[in-house]
């Protein structure tokens, strides 16, 4: 498989600020949606910019589509669809406006497929953006993004604050992207139920490192969160704890191997561990 995104000990830090990105590593291929989770300020937004050059980093080696993302192959870029989660364009524009502009932007866009997408998502090409919904305006950006034959898709929190049906269409957008088998999302949110039903891998970041990337369903089937009485945390294996969080009177254990835990411990609640519990165990739990 094709690496359309690699990263190695990539690093960026501020003059007037303590964080930073601390060797950031990881890569993303062909037909794969990978889900870029982590706490607000952990860092997923810069090493985005980073990706997408608006942003200088400090060090390290970022490379696109198998080459250096350098200032001399901009060009790379072109191949990029972005979606952030902010207003892209001004509301008095129009569609019609937007590709008047995007036609003099990319060398590959593609008229008549922008006026398909724009039909099948319900957007008028003469209204004015500040008439549309947030739904219909991530729609639009959307249909800008996948315009110009993007092979890969990054997008930033695009589900956060759009209605569960909204939401679930724009899922089936990113799906259908990527069903050709030649193409790749990386998907920053915070919606992890979100990544659950579309995900591939989940990448996880905290505080500008990146501290788990792994198959989603190596999370959401070898993962678990084993219930355990305070008063029988001593008796649990070190090695078998990731991490862990108390509870009143209870710790939840995070378990990588939940089959051969949960024989260990036959005594104990063994629960299944969704993204969003991993999560937040790592983060405000403990480790061994």
């Amino acid at each position: 498989m094709t690496k359309l995104i690699e990263i190695n000990g990539l690093k960026k830090s501020y003059s007037k600020s303590e964080f930073a990105l601390k060797n950031v590593n990881f890569s993303l291929v062909t037909c794969e949606i990978m889900g870029f989770i982590g706490e607000n300020g952990a860092g997923k937004t810069t090493t985005l910019g980073c990706i997408l050059g608006t942003l200088i980093k400090s060090s390290g080696n970022i490379k696109l589509f198998g080459q250096d993302a350098t200032d001399e192959n901009s060009y790379l870029r072109d191949s990029i669809g972005v979606v952030f989660d902010v207003e892209s364009f001004g509301p008095r524009m129009t569609p019609k406006k937007i590709a008047s502009v995007m036609r003099n932007v990319y060398t590959d866009w593609d008229d008549n497929l922008y006026q398909e997408y724009l039909k099948n998502f319900k957007l008028s090409y003469k209204a004015k953006i500040v008439t549309f919904s947030r739904g219909m305006t991530m729609k639009l950006a959307l249909a800008v993004a996948l315009s110009h034959h993007p092979k890969l898709l990054i997008l930033d929190e695009v589900t956060g604050g759009l209605d569960p049906i909204v939401r679930d269409e724009v899922l089936d957008i990113i799906l259908d992207f990527v069903s050709d088998g030649h193409k790749s999302v990386l998907f920053s949110s915070h919606i992890t139920s979100d990544l659950e039903k579309i995900a591939n891998t989940i990448t996880f970041i905290h505080d500008g490192e990146i501290i788990l990337s792994k198959a989603k369903d190596v999370l959401t089937y070898e993962y678990g969160i084993l219930r355990c009485p305070v008063s029988k945390f001593s008796d649990i294996d070190k090695y078998d704890v990731v991490a862990y969080k108390k509870r009143d009177f209870q710790i939840d254990v995070l378990v990588h191997n939940k089959s051969v835990v949960e024989k260990k411990y036959k005594d104990l609640i063994m629960d299944k561990a969704t993204i969003e519990e991993i999560m937040l165990i790592i983060i405000r739990g403990e480790s061994q």
